[in-house]
């Protein structure tokens, strides 16, 4: 029994460091669905700013292919004015400003991928969010069920088993004394006046025996009396 108790004594001791050592589970998930928020909201500002660039990217194309046009027209022009020199520099011109268009074409392509990405993490991470705020919720219900259920089951621990029975054992003894105690001064209560009442009886049987005797005494007396004054000439033959 002793063994049980330090045994007992030990695991509650390393509970208790466990739970002092480690941290509050409502903080941490609430830590971690702050993060996850924080997340979400680079992320948002990551993908806004993409698609900001997309976007400019595009005028940028589109600009380049209405300069490309531009020195095309000009081209046009010089040659129509016979200044061969000059056309071809301008379709020089044009040529740069039209593979300018063709990468920036391209890098918008790369960038509409970026953001479909950005967008498609973004909605994970939303629904993430929205998981973890129910799951939140449901661990710290069931973190706070358990530590409930471990300091009631270590404040009932904290009473042995035998303590608890020798205390209902001694309950019961100090009963059964009280029950024994009680019985006894009933009947000694009632043998004394029980005594008390066949002393009386007693007395009066008495009482009785002596008033009977008076009574015959008296009777007996008058009877002897008479015959003792009737005179000689009278007394019966």
């Amino acid at each position: 029994m002793e063994v049980m108790k330090r045994i007992l004594r030990v695991v509650q001791a390393n509970l208790n460091s466990f739970l002092n050592s480690t941290e509050d589970p409502e903080k941490v998930l609430e830590q971690t669905v702050m993060e996850m928020q924080e997340n979400l909201m680079q992320l948002r500002r990551g993908v806004a700013s993409a698609i900001a660039i997309q976007k400019r990217t595009e005028r940028q194309a589109a600009a380049a292919e209405s300069t490309a046009e531009e020195w095309y027209r000009r081209a046009q022009l010089a040659l129509q004015q016979g200044n061969e020199a000059l056309a071809k520099e301008a379709l020089t011109k044009r040529r740069v400003y039209q593979e300018t268009a063709k990468a920036l074409l391209s890098q918008r392509i790369e960038q509409a991928e970026v953001v479909d990405k950005l967008k498609k993490d973004m909605r994970t991470l939303e629904l993430k969010i929205a998981e973890a705020k129910t799951k939140k919720d449901l661990y710290i219900a069931r973190a706070r069920s358990a530590e409930a259920s471990f300091k009631l089951q270590e404040m009932l621990s904290s009473v042995s088993a035998t303590s608890s029975l020798n205390a209902f054992e001694r309950m019961e003894e100090k009963v059964l004394q009280l029950e024994a105690q009680s019985e006894v001064i009933a009947q000694l209560g009632g043998d004394e006046l029980q005594k008390k009442f066949a002393a009386l009886e007693a007395t009066d049987d008495i009482d009785t025996e002596l008033a009977a005797m008076k009574l015959q005494v008296v009777n007996d007396a008058a009877e002897v009396r008479p015959k003792q004054q009737l005179p000689k000439s009278q007394e019966p033959t």
